[in-house]
């Protein structure tokens, strides 16, 4: 009888059963279903992290342009150096980081401030800690030594070679060469879409920083494969991808119009004075061979080749000294020009017939004009335009102001004509467009009031007429060739670092003056007078052998300075500045040099000086340079071989 009564723990069993097989089959199916979402449509994103938790991308430095001066010698340069890079989410904080800090010799506030820095990047959801990231530039060797021989405990940390910029002539034009400096946060923002980094450096000032672009290159990296804890593996073909490896492409190499020699020729020159600058030009082409601001600055210790201690150190300094060493005083400062002035001055009133060269007034030295006196520098009796610009006659020029209608404007429209109180377009530092006030300029400045004695300062360069260095070395260059006004070159070509070149610049006339030959002569002939005649206020600096034709000028700067007291016994700051503004040859020339000294008193005693010295040094480099190319090459000149790249001079 119980064989044939089906018993009842058997049917609830079976209903187990087909519950059991029921959820078999479920989990069955979401299995098949996340294997199908995993490498069927996941698949492509899932093998890319999977590739990525094993090969790793490293970043190669690219090599920046070499700036070279116009004969070859290196300006500008790379050196070595070793910056630590780390994975922040690859790196162990309990086994990795001690021996990583051990290792690189670090103190107790270091360690803090990187530790935090890691701390916050590991708990951060930002794509950074996932990332290389900079965590210490310039290591000591030592530290690079320990570090690659303890490589295989280091998982996540790369030591990356990276050139720092390396300045050999150090102050020595620094202001036109510039610095680098450290992409900020708020700049990187701005040039992430160039290719910019973390850490990268960028031209700050100079030709660094308008000729970036050209300089910078472009970095390269490779892929490597790592094993779980970060460590290098060898081989990965099949693995790694192709490209495997994209070589950095170095920057471009600058010529400049600049010669080394001549700008330690004009240290040299200026080392008796605390400030200035010096500009030296090519009349025939406008290129700048010389362009000096003192005080100047190492630019090695800002850009970073000595750790960020000295950077800070090096710019607290720079902004605290009264010196304003900061300032480029050749492009970005604008100064009155004195009695160098006095040439543009006259030709405005030959140009306009408003004179009789020949015609004498008569010097007492000073002129009465409303109750204010006007003084001269002394008395010169009976003067002519010649014996006025040779001499530096005050009078003379105050009564071409104020009796024979060579008004502020004829004075603004001549100087305009020569490029000054307009921007010169050099475009290497933040440049001073100088001013050339008219008559209207004044009276607005002066809320609807004109005085004449307004233009009297006008004719002789002083009021509110200010110029450039660089904007009256080029008004002499125009006076010295013939009224040509060059756009001013510092870069003459772009280079390969195989030497080839990719693009040279022509030099570039801004514009043709249009002004009387007979005029320009008779203004010539005057200023090679104020040199070489006795009574000439340049004549007690010439140099023998040095064929000179220019300008002297002391530019009052504070009305606290008593008639006839010397700079030297007077709070420097209150002293004039002293000018001199010329050129040579006086036949046939070949450069023109302006030296402003800031608050040197008499030009012909303190600028005159240094400018014989330039131009001195400047016959003797040329003259040797064609001795040596002539005996190279049996009489002939040849260029002379580039050096190597990344050497020194």
């Amino acid at each position: 009888m119980s064989l044939v009564v089906q018993r009842s723990d058997v049917s609830e069993f079976r209903r187990r059963f087909r519950w059991i097989a029921l959820a078999m089959v479920v989990l069955q199916l979401i299995l098949i279903g996340r294997l199908f979402l995993l490498q069927i449509i996941e698949g492509d994103d899932n093998k890319a992290i999977a590739r990525e938790n094993i090969v790793r991308r490293v970043t190669l430095a690219t090599t920046r342009g070499l700036i070279r001066d116009r004969s070859g010698k290196i300006l500008a340069a790379s050196r070595p150096s070793y910056n630590l890079y780390v994975v922040p989410e690859r790196i162990d904080m309990q086994v990795v980081w001690p021996k990583l800090v051990e290792y690189l010799g670090v103190g107790v506030d270091e360690r803090a401030r990187l530790e935090a820095l890691l701390t916050t990047l590991r708990a951060s959801d930002g794509p950074r800690k996932s990332q290389q990231i900079l965590l210490k530039e310039d290591i000591s060797r030592d530290a690079v030594a320990t570090l690659r021989t303890h490589d295989a405990e280091l998982p996540a940390v790369d030591v990356v070679p990276v050139p720092v910029r390396y300045y050999p002539y150090e102050e020595v034009g620094a202001h036109a060469l510039g610095y680098m400096v450290e992409v900020d946060a708020e700049k990187l923002n701005q040039l992430r879409s160039a290719g910019y980094v973390e850490g990268d450096r960028v031209g700050a000032t100079g030709i660094e920083r308008a000729w970036e672009s050209y300089l910078r290159g472009t970095r390269g990296w490779e892929k490597v494969l790592v094993d779980a804890r970060g460590r290098r593996r060898p081989g990965g073909e099949g693995i790694i991808e192709d490209p495997r490896r994209v070589d950095p492409i170095p920057g471009r190499d600058l010529r400049l119009t600049l010669d080394a020699d001549i700008q330690r020729a004009i240290e040299k020159a200026m080392r008796p004075e605390l400030a200035g600058g010096v500009a030296l030009i090519d009349v025939r082409t406008g290129r700048i061979i010389g362009l000096y601001s003192k005080p100047s600055y190492d630019p090695n210790a800002l850009s970073g080749g000595s750790g960020k201690q000295v950077i800070r150190d090096a710019f607290r300094r720079l902004y605290s000294d009264p010196l304003k060493p900061a300032l480029d005083k050749t492009i970005s400062g604008a100064y009155p020009p004195g009695s160098t002035f006095k040439p543009f001055t006259a030709l405005a009133a030959l140009e306009k017939g408003l004179i009789d060269p020949r015609a004498a007034t008569n010097c007492r030295g000073g002129l009465t004009f409303g109750k204010r006196p006007f003084r001269c520098t002394h008395v010169h009796g009976p003067v002519d335009l010649h014996k006025a610009i040779a001499e530096s006659c005050n009078v003379y020029f105050y009564r071409l102001a104020a009796e024979l209608g060579v008004g502020m404007d004829v004075i603004a429209e001549m100087g305009q004509r020569f490029g000054l109180g307009a921007r010169t377009g050099l475009g290497v530092n933040a440049e001073a467009a100088g001013r050339m006030p008219t008559r209207a300029w004044m009276t607005l400045r002066n809320k609807g009031q004109f005085r004449l004695g307004f233009g009297l300062n006008a004719a002789i360069g002083q009021g509110a007429t200010t110029v450039t260095v660089l904007q009256l070395a080029l008004a002499y260059a125009a006076l010295a060739n013939g009224g040509t006004l060059y756009q001013p070159q510092i870069v003459r070509a772009v280079e390969t670092s195989a030497g080839t070149v990719v693009q040279e610049f022509a030099p570039r006339v801004r514009r043709q003056i249009d002004v009387s030959p007979e005029n320009l002569s008779l203004v010539q002939k005057a200023l090679y007078a104020g040199v070489n005649s006795e009574a000439g206020t340049a004549f007690k600096a010439r140099v023998l052998g040095v064929d000179m034709a220019g300008k002297t000028g002391t530019a009052q700067v504070s009305h606290k300075l008593a008639r006839g007291a010397e700079a030297e016994r007077v709070w420097y700051f209150n002293r004039e500045h002293a000018w001199f503004a010329g050129y040579s040859p006086s036949r046939a020339p070949e450069v023109a040099v302006v030296v402003l000294v800031e608050h040197g008193g008499a030009g012909g005693k303190h600028a005159a000086p240094v400018a014989f010295e330039v131009v001195r040094a400047y016959n003797e480099l040329s003259r040797e340079r064609v001795t040596r190319a002539g005996g190279n090459n049996g009489g002939s000149a040849r260029t002379q071989p580039k050096p190597d790249r990344g050497g020194t001079p």
